[in-house]
């Protein structure tokens, strides 16, 4: 009986330890050492928060730059974060697929099927990116120079000034924020 309450008064020990304690660590060290105090990272237009950088966004008019196709729920919905599953034999992934490359090409017909980049009709496996390639937002300029009426060349200016290089220059490739770079987009068209 004395070895079970001993136990016992262990494993307490340890649960308080491990439930308290160690997370009151963690957030320490997020206040510290992370970027934002361990918050995320919020997107702002005009004095207002516009979404959290950190996950994608819907955007589906020709005004703005498009990110990358969501499996998560009602789009980048970060509580049902997750790929789709399906393979690349799938025939319902391949429909959905090409569904996607038919919808890109209608708003993009200076392109063909061939020239559609892969990245903007199939979704990242958390169904959350926020950024793209800066070729995927080369191959978009045209289409929101022209629903904004400005030149292209205004609006790939926009395009490089938003692109992320890798950490050190060594750590990842480079990208796009799209968040960002539609509120540059905006913050330009208000100058």
């Amino acid at each position: 009986m004395k070895t079970l309450l001993k136990s016992f008064k262990i494993t307490l020990a340890f649960c308080v330890f491990f439930s308290v304690f160690y997370i009151l660590v963690l957030w320490l060290f997020a206040q510290v050492a992370s970027p934002n105090r361990g918050n995320a990272e919020v997107a702002t237009l005009d004095g207002k928060i516009v979404g959290a950088a950190n996950v994608g966004q819907v955007f589906t008019q020709d005004i703005y730059f498009w990110g990358r196709p969501s499996c998560a729920g009602d789009g980048y919905d970060a509580t049902s974060s997750s790929g789709s599953n399906k393979g690349p034999t799938n025939q319902e992934y391949l429909d959905e697929v090409s569904a996607r490359i038919d919808t890109f090409l209608v708003h993009h017909p200076y392109l063909s099927r061939r020239e559609v980049p892969a990245e903007m009709v199939t979704a990242s496996a958390s169904g959350l990116d926020p950024n793209i390639t800066p070729q995927c937002a080369y191959v978009q300029v045209r289409r929101v120079a022209q629903a904004r009426g400005l030149s292209e060349e205004q609006v790939k200016e926009v395009v490089d000034g938003s692109i992320e290089k890798p950490f050190m220059g060594l750590f990842g490739t480079e990208k796009v924020n799209v968040l960002k770079l539609n509120i540059a987009l905006e913050e330009k068209g208000d100058k």
